[in-house]
């Protein structure tokens, strides 16, 4: 009896996702419930989905529309750009994200129980042991916890924006400016702040062909202010926090962050492609590293409030070369949904 051949059987195809059902349901989410948004996705930096929502600044306030060039704080989003930043320093210094922070820190900055022992890679992954149970990382609240030291918790994670405030003093002293006191403290804060800004500008941001980065509104362009709900009403601009540099008070559009992500992941003009990539797989200034059916993704988000009045955003990396990132200039529903979780269930509803 003759042989019967193999039917050739062709193998299951890989989930992917479907980036204008994402765009959709990011829609889906955000439309009606919130004052505003603006949000874009890009494959290999190209746009494939755009979606904007309302208004940036609501009646009582201007009355302007979302656009991608509308600027808004970043907040924690921030955290990455300043590993990125901290990451090129370090390397063009000869310098390993595992080499102790200690001989880069004010000397003149009393050092408390086990500061020796904190190294740049556990400020950029938030397990250097500080727990200083609030949100403020101005210099003064830098210096007294560096002082305070820290417990027998150093290692494991616990999330401080301060452990990004001290990244952009360590920016600053890496970059030479002396560790000893020159005049007096304000100065040398605003050295720091000052040296961080012109750092990150010219060798994260002018190469993303992004100009002008600030952390203060700029006179004469219309930055999104915050709002408390989806009704339009006075809202709130979180105004000036050079003082928060390193961890939050970037100000960028949606356009300059995607710009600065396609640059930072694919161009090698940041730090080179291997190195972006490391950088996001050893999750330096992420929030989320996850595998999903379709490939991996990382994420970094940020949220600022004052009395309801909130701005969000999100920063994620998709596969296959696609970036995403979301502006929100208000909570998101009544319940004040969370923007990451929001977001990553229109994605995995995308899948197919």
């Amino acid at each position: 009896m003759p042989s019967v051949p193999d039917v050739a059987r062709v193998p299951p195809a890989s989930p992917k996702v479907d980036l204008g059902k994402l765009n959709v349901n990011i829609q889906n989410a955000l439309v009606d419930t919130t004052f505003g948004y603006a949000m874009q996705i890009r494959k290999n930096g190209q746009p494939v989905g755009t979606r904007i929502w309302k208004k940036a600044r609501g009646s009582n306030d201007g009355n302007s529309a979302w656009n991608l060039d509308t600027r808004m704080h970043v907040a924690s989003v921030s955290k990455f750009i300043t590993a990125v930043a901290m990451v090129k320093m370090l390397d063009a210094k000869g310098v390993s994200v595992d080499a102790k922070i200690l001989p880069y820190l004010p000397s003149f900055w009393p050092k408390g129980s086990n500061v020796d022992k904190i190294t740049f890679r556990q400020l950029l992954r938030h397990t250097s042991g500080f727990v200083t149970g609030g949100s403020a990382s101005d210099y003064t609240t830098m210096k007294y916890w560096t002082a305070l030291g820290v417990g027998n918790n150093n290692g494991e994670p616990h999330y401080e924006n301060m452990n990004f405030g001290l990244c952009r003093i360590l920016i600053s002293t890496l970059g030479g400016l002396p560790p000893v006191l020159l005049v007096n403290e304000p100065t040398y804060d605003y050295v720091t702040i000052a040296f961080f800004r012109r750092y990150t500008q010219d060798n994260v941001f002018t190469p993303s062909n992004v100009a002008a980065v600030s952390f203060a509104p700029v006179p004469f362009k219309v930055d999104a202010l915050a709002y408390s709900s989806n009704i339009d009403a006075s809202g709130w601009s979180s105004g000036d926090l050079s003082s928060m540099a390193g961890g939050a008070a970037f100000r960028l559009s949606v356009n300059e962050l995607l710009d600065f992500m396609g640059t930072f992941r694919r161009k090698g003009t940041i730090v080179s492609v291997n190195r972006a990539q490391e950088i996001l797989d050893q999750g330096l200034g992420l929030d989320v590293i996850d595998d999903t059916p379709a490939g991996r993704i990382y994420d970094k988000n940020g949220r600022w409030r004052n009395n309801g009045n909130t701005e969000q955003s999100l920063a994620m990396f998709l596969p296959d070369n696609v970036e995403l990132a979301v502006f929100v200039n208000s909570p998101i529903g009544p319940s004040a949904a969370d923007l990451r979780k929001t977001i990553r269930a229109a994605y995995d509803a995308s899948i197919k």
